[in-house]
């Protein structure tokens, strides 16, 4: 293991300590029991080519670059950490930041699925957090639609040649967002028997945004303070993923 690779190992568990400390609170995510088994299996299914797409993504990178094992470690040890703080909200889930908009931009979208499974199931295993039958969902809105958000807008900053990091704070901004925005549909197309769906949707949105909204800004600058930090210390696993192209 290289000094750099050790320095970011020393990062990562820096960071674990600081920000994985945190109160217990009751829920994350969708909580066990909390969609109807026919929405389970629905999103569940709905997951599979994606993961199946995430599989092969990491499977050809680690193949091409088995050196960057270590960053892709790191971007999954920060969606477990990032995505363990959060503010109880109400209607069976509650708000937190995601950390999936730093796998996105570095290893794209599909990679991140696989992550954010893994993510999700030691979680909600181990810390009773989300659960096993809404998986398939929460899979679907953190690691799967976030991320591809994500990724999108940094792709399109990149082409209008806004500024780099600018564009990493957007991209982990809306991704985190749009996340929220997909758990809140989830929630309404299960829960709105006594309303409209638009209503129900509405209400849901209300409900996650007073906490969701700053804590996306704060998962924003979050995201880009780790950039920096790999800027620095990781600049030949950046390259070799064309994060940081190559001078001519």
């Amino acid at each position: 293991m290289s000094k750099k690779q050790k320095q970011i190992i020393a990062l990562a568990g820096v960071f674990a300590l600081t920000f994985g400390i945190v109160p217990k609170v009751n829920a994350m995510h969708v909580m066990e029991g909390y969609l109807p088994g026919g929405f389970c299996i629905a999103w569940g299914a709905l997951c599979l080519p994606f993961l199946a797409a995430g599989f092969l993504s990491i499977k050809k990178t680690l193949n091409e670059h088995r050196n960057l094992i270590t960053l892709l470690a790191m971007s999954g040890a920060f969606v477990f950490v990032i995505s363990s703080l959060k503010i109880p909200s109400v209607t069976g889930s509650c708000s937190h930041m995601t950390g999936t908009g730093l796998g996105a931009i570095l290893f794209g979208p599909s990679a991140v699925s696989i992550l954010g499974l893994i993510v999700l199931l030691f979680q909600a295993i181990l810390l009773a957090h989300g659960g096993l039958t809404t998986i398939g969902a929460n899979t679907f809105s953190m690691a799967i639609a976030g991320p591809f958000v994500s990724y999108g807008i940094y792709v399109l900053c990149k082409k209008m040649n806004i500024n780099k990091k600018a564009g990493v704070f957007l991209a982990a901004t809306l991704g985190d967002l749009f996340t929220y925005c997909v758990t809140a549909c989830q929630m309404a197309l299960a829960h709105n028997a006594d309303t409209t769906f638009g209503a129900a949707l509405g209400k849901f949105l209300v409900v996650f945004a007073p906490t969701q909204v700053p804590l996306a800004i704060i998962e924003g600058i979050l995201t880009v303070i780790i950039v920096m930090g790999l800027e620095t210390y990781a600049k030949p696993e950046l390259r070799a993923i064309g994060y940081i192209k190559e001078a001519k």
